[in-house]
């Protein structure tokens, strides 16, 4: 993993200011810088450190939070100007990362809400991807992406309700992690959707998810739907003998050239390294539908969330727009919607029988420059995960023609993420993964 260096943690902390004071007036990855704090919380692990008293790999390390995510004494805005009032405790998963030493340096941009996928937000600004200038990080997690793939600090947290960790670590050259709903409880989160909303880590390596994710992962009293899970089993040791499902090429015929090349490319790796490809088909999938039910659902939920908030000040018009479909759709619709993801998580739970992992393009596109359209199918590989309640690991892609990553995501089956993360090692290797200059 990207381990505690032998710096001082309080030297890294510098190094990580200085940075974010020199690069981030043009990337605009943080909301809030928490510089006073962060020393504090790395002097401390310093004098930890010198006792022999480490609490572990990530003591002394920094890192970032999305702006959805609790932080004690800042106001949890997420992309918003409609919420003001400092939170008045950390979120389960910030408190764990600094009880076990991590210095927190800031809170990060993200698209508006949650609920879009490019980061151009209108309050706190367009987030851009260190890779490409004047092009999206993608999102909404884009200033969790930005601020790794910058060097503002080694891993951070964003959220990902259908692909918003995946996509921007996709855009970002970066490793996300999606866990199983359920392993990393989401108390002290504003939340798109509370039946999709996973919290997650990025970073340059998936070892360091691994770290981040085991101090994370637990049940927590003050959240429902966390979980005491089974466990990951044996983590493999070669990927000689591994079963990956593969879909059937008509699921990713809107996928760009360039991104089905790098996807092959991927596959032949697999292959060489021992691994068996099977041609898997998830009974009812349509990635096109899916990602639709799985909006409107995000949409309804959203709204009821907000509650009085979305008739206020501090949103922008587009976002209001979209919460004010969900709450005008018809309740029929938004039945069948949740029956859509009913049935999508029943059919993935029988696909993946027999299997190590499902493996898909993460987005169907590669980054592209902020004021270009859209795509509409950006999330429409990585909302399964999301509504099978499973873990799901994105690494990033070499590209053929040497441009922007693509990326591969691995979808395991519940409870697998360790798993996953050990995959993601045994893969590291592999000829086709992109690594950063």
């Amino acid at each position: 993993m990207t381990a505690r260096p032998e710096t001082a943690a309080l030297d890294q902390t510098e190094a990580a200011l200085t940075r974010i004071a020199a690069v981030d007036g043009d990337i605009r990855a943080f909301v809030t810088v928490l510089g006073d704090s962060a020393r504090a919380e790395a002097r401390a692990s310093d004098t930890r450190h010198a006792a022999g008293q480490s609490l572990g790999p990530l003591d002394g390390m920094p890192f970032a939070v999305k702006d959805n995510i609790a932080v004690a004494g800042v106001p949890t805005q997420s992309g918003t100007l409609a919420f003001d009032a400092p939170a008045t405790a950390d979120a389960t998963v910030v408190a764990r990362l600094r009880a076990a030493g991590a210095v927190l340096i800031g809170t990060l941009n993200m698209h508006e809400g949650a609920l879009g996928a490019t980061t151009d937000n209108p309050f706190w600004g367009r987030c851009m991807n260190p890779l490409r200038p004047g092009f999206t990080p993608g999102g909404s997690s884009g200033g969790s992406a930005a601020a790794v793939a910058a060097g503002m600090v080694p891993w951070t947290l964003g959220t990902d309700t259908m692909g918003s960790v995946r996509i921007p670590a996709a855009y970002c050259g970066l490793w996300g992690l999606k866990p199983t709903r359920g392993r990393v409880p989401v108390t002290g989160l504003t939340h798109l959707s509370w039946t999709l909303d996973s919290i997650g880590p990025l970073a340059r390596d998936p070892a360091t998810l691994g770290a981040v994710l085991a101090v994370m992962s637990g049940p927590d009293a003050a959240d429902p739907m966390s979980a005491v899970l089974q466990g990951d089993g044996a983590l493999p040791g070669t990927l000689d003998g591994m079963r990956f499902g593969i879909p059937d090429a008509a699921a990713l015929a809107d996928c760009e050239p360039v991104v089905l090349d790098a996807f092959d490319d991927f596959k032949a790796s697999l292959i060489d390294a021992g691994a068996v490809l099977v041609p898997t088909e998830v009974a009812g999938w349509s990635p096109g539908a899916l990602r639709r039910a799985g909006l409107l659902v995000s949409e309804v939920e959203c709204a009821e969330a907000l509650g009085d908030a979305l008739d206020g000040t501090g949103l922008s018009d587009g976002f209001r727009a979209m919460l004010d479909y969900g709450k005008r759709a018809k309740p029929g619709r938004i039945a069948r919607a949740y029956q859509q993801l009913q049935q999508l998580a029943v059919g993935f739970e029988a696909a993946i029988q027999g299997l190590d992992g499902i493996v898909l393009p993460t987005a169907p596109q590669r980054a592209f420059a902020h004021g270009d359209p859209v795509p509409a199918g950006q999330a429409d590989f990585t909302a399964l995960a999301n509504v099978a309640g499973a873990p799901a690991l994105t690494l990033p892609l070499t590209a053929r023609d040497g441009g922007l990553p693509c990326a591969a995501q691995i979808i395991g089956p519940r409870e697998s993420d360790q798993q996953l993360v050990a995959m993601g090692q045994l893969m590291q290797g592999l000829p086709p993964i992109w690594r950063p200059d």
